[in-house]
């Protein structure tokens, strides 16, 4: 098991065989917690709150396209501007 040690600023250094296990790259972040004594570095992604949403409107089918021309997202486009404002409509009534 290779050791590690603490610098002067608090920081370590893990092994090229430990980071090749996790997977880690540069710039990657771990998540640090102290659990029974123990200090355990756990990967996480960070993602952009936008992003997050864009991810879960693709989940839910909230999307259209792809489009093979420009003409045919206008088209699209124009078609669902027209539902939104019937629809908004009628909940004005």
């Amino acid at each position: 098991m290779p050791l590690v040690k603490v610098k002067t600023k608090y920081q370590v250094t893990l092994p090229t065989a430990v980071r090749k296990q996790a997977g880690l790259a540069v710039g990657d972040f771990l998540e640090a917690k102290v659990e029974k004594g123990k200090i355990t570095l756990t990967p996480k992604v960070i993602i952009d709150r936008r992003l997050a949403e864009a991810l879960e409107d693709v989940r839910r089918g909230r999307t259209h396209g792809p489009f093979g021309t420009h003409e045919a997202m206008m088209a699209s486009l124009k078609k669902n501007i027209k539902k939104l404002r019937a629809k908004a409509k009628s909940a004005r009534r």
